[in-house]
């Protein structure tokens, strides 16, 4: 895989399919059992990841169950049933895209640009983990979010329940209510940004387990970006901010996408997190 997409960051890397390990005992699981089954599955921070899942396990039946498909190759957060995202347990299902740690970096510098924002849109929301992560930040914004994928909507619903989000079914600006334009402060699109010929160089993880459209982004992955970099004008406050992660290598173009549609533009960069984003203002 290139080194401009990382892998999904999950505290192991993904074990080789194979069978239920011999040496988990489901009569008798113990931790040293779990490590050991892990291990042997190719877990590199096996211990790390026998925790949360001893963590999660309510009976010795599900203790089994879920590391069989930890085993099975299951990624860890569906194998868990949620991933951690500043600090908060984002319920993810099978099928739908599962945050990255990176990711938490747009987060933070939409806070910086408006930590007072009262009306905040995820688009592309899969999980609605950016959307959540706003609202527990913010004192009690207008929340929303859309994706085209049902599987996405039906689980941020649920996670963005509490802060009273909206979510919409829908390709990017067509799901949501014009009632928006011009009012948006915070404008997160965690866009498909991987080109096409690429997707098939992706981890296991994300290619087999994490749908085709939250991945794909066209020819030189910035398909997606250019249309939402083109009609997010329409829809800021001014002063709002559209904000969109790329990669390394795309950033010359998406920050080009950016100014090309009249926002005052600059890329920001994390370094730890290997994060670029690109941060577009309405004047």
């Amino acid at each position: 895989m290139p080194p401009t997409f990382p892998a999904t960051p999950t505290p192991a890397s993904s074990p080789a399919p194979s069978a239920p390990s011999a040496l988990f005992s489901a009569t008798l699981p113990s931790r040293d059992a779990v490590v050991a089954a892990l291990r042997a599955a190719g877990c590199v921070f096996a211990e790390d990841e026998a925790a949360l899942i001893l963590t999660t396990a309510r009976t010795a039946a599900d203790l089994t169950a879920l590391v069989d498909r930890r085993v099975g190759g299951l990624p860890l957060e569906l194998v868990l049933g949620w991933a951690e995202f500043r600090g908060l347990r984002i319920a993810v299902a099978p099928g739908v895209f599962v945050p990255r740690r990176r990711t938490e970096f747009l987060v933070s510098e939409a806070l910086a640009h408006a930590p007072h924002a009262h009306v905040v849109v995820d688009l592309c929301c899969g999980s609605g983990a950016v959307g959540a992560a706003l609202a527990t930040a913010l004192d009690r914004p207008e929340v929303h979010a859309a994706d085209v994928d049902p599987a996405a909507v039906r689980c941020a619903r649920g996670n963005l329940a509490d802060a009273g989000g909206r979510v919409y079914a829908g390709d990017l600006f067509d799901a949501l209510p014009g009632t928006l334009r011009g009012r948006v402060d915070i404008l997160a699109a965690n866009v498909p940004y991987v080109p096409t010929g690429e997707v098939a160089l992706l981890p296991a993880e994300a290619r087999e387990h994490e749908p085709l459209v939250a991945l794909d982004g066209g020819t030189d992955g910035l398909d997606v970006l250019r249309r939402v970099a083109a009609a997010a004008p329409g829809w800021l406050a001014p002063g709002g901010c559209l904000l969109v992660e790329t990669s390394e290598r795309q950033a010359p173009d998406a920050v080009d996408a950016f100014t090309r549609a009249g926002l005052a533009t600059r890329l920001a960069v994390c370094e730890e997190l290997y994060a670029h984003v690109v941060i577009g203002v309405r004047d």
